[in-house]
């Protein structure tokens, strides 16, 4: 008997593994209807797979993913996956100690793509962003300071298709000298910070103000530039010097723990 419920477990594991292969991003009830296992059974099993490193669960939204070590999507996804697995831990860590939400963000072609996100997690009412929302390069800080620390090839290649944009956000990109002085001034201070007229919003949207203020790190490892990490506060709380003072070790230290992490995972399926 031990042994036959050992194999049915088993049979149930891999039946929500080739569901997750096919389906890499799914909730609960996603899972559920799918193999009709109870939901109370389920949160065992993909507890057990997210204990071998199998499945994790996205900290934005709750629903689970395959690993980026066992997923067959092309390559570069899978890599920003894995950046954010290594990161959902270490966000949710950070807003339980300082209370503010963060953002972590991977390059997208014309724009940054939120991959986690520790905004459900906060205290405060800061729930204005979704994974996958895009965010322009040029005006906010996780974008100028990923830029700023990111290799010249790389920030020529990421120029070349904004001066090809008419979104008012990219105009930017075709003021070169201007441009140069805000990225070196933030390569000076150490962090990125918003444009003075940018208020939020996603990449491609009409203007919005959401209140907000933010400061952003690169996640850096050697000359490789991972993503961004950002702190988002109500800005009428404190000025971005005042924030910086109380926050900036603690996210400086978030984004060392996510390049720490990355470099003790194995890689991803190739």
């Amino acid at each position: 008997m031990a042994r036959s419920q050992i194999i049915k477990g088993l049979e149930r594991g891999l039946q929500v593994l080739q569901f997750l292969q096919s389906h890499p991003i799914s909730s609960l009830h996603d899972v559920h209807l799918a193999t009709r296992i109870s939901k109370p059974s389920l949160l065992r099993i993909l507890h057990t797979l997210e204990q071998s490193g199998l499945v994790s669960r996205r900290l934005g939204d709750g629903r689970y993913r395959i690993s980026a070590n066992l997923t067959r999507v092309p390559r570069r996804r899978a890599g920003f996956d894995r950046i954010a697995e290594a990161a959902a831990p270490i966000l949710d860590r950070l807003c339980h100690q300082i209370s503010w939400p963060s953002d972590l963000l991977v390059p997208a072609g014309d724009h940054m793509e939120i991959v986690e996100t520790s905004q459900t997690q906060s205290p405060f009412l800061i729930k204005i962003s979704r994974i996958g929302q895009p965010v322009n390069w040029l005006l906010s800080a996780v974008g100028r300071v990923y830029l700023a620390f990111c290799t010249n090839k790389e920030r020529e290649a990421v120029l070349r298709k904004l001066r090809k944009s008419d979104n008012p956000v990219d105009r930017l990109s075709r003021d070169p000298k201007r441009l140069d002085r805000i990225l070196a001034e933030t390569r000076l201070r150490g962090y990125g910070i918003r444009d003075a007229g940018f208020g939020g919003g996603p990449y491609g949207s009409a203007p919005v103000d959401d209140g907000l203020a933010a400061i952003a790190i690169p996640l850096l490892d050697g000359a490789r530039v991972h993503g961004s990490i950002n702190i988002l506060w109500i800005k009428t709380a404190f000025t971005i010097e005042q924030f910086a003072d109380r926050h900036l070790h603690e996210l400086r230290n978030a984004a060392d723990d996510i390049v720490g992490s990355l470099r003790n995972r194995p890689p991803s399926w190739r």
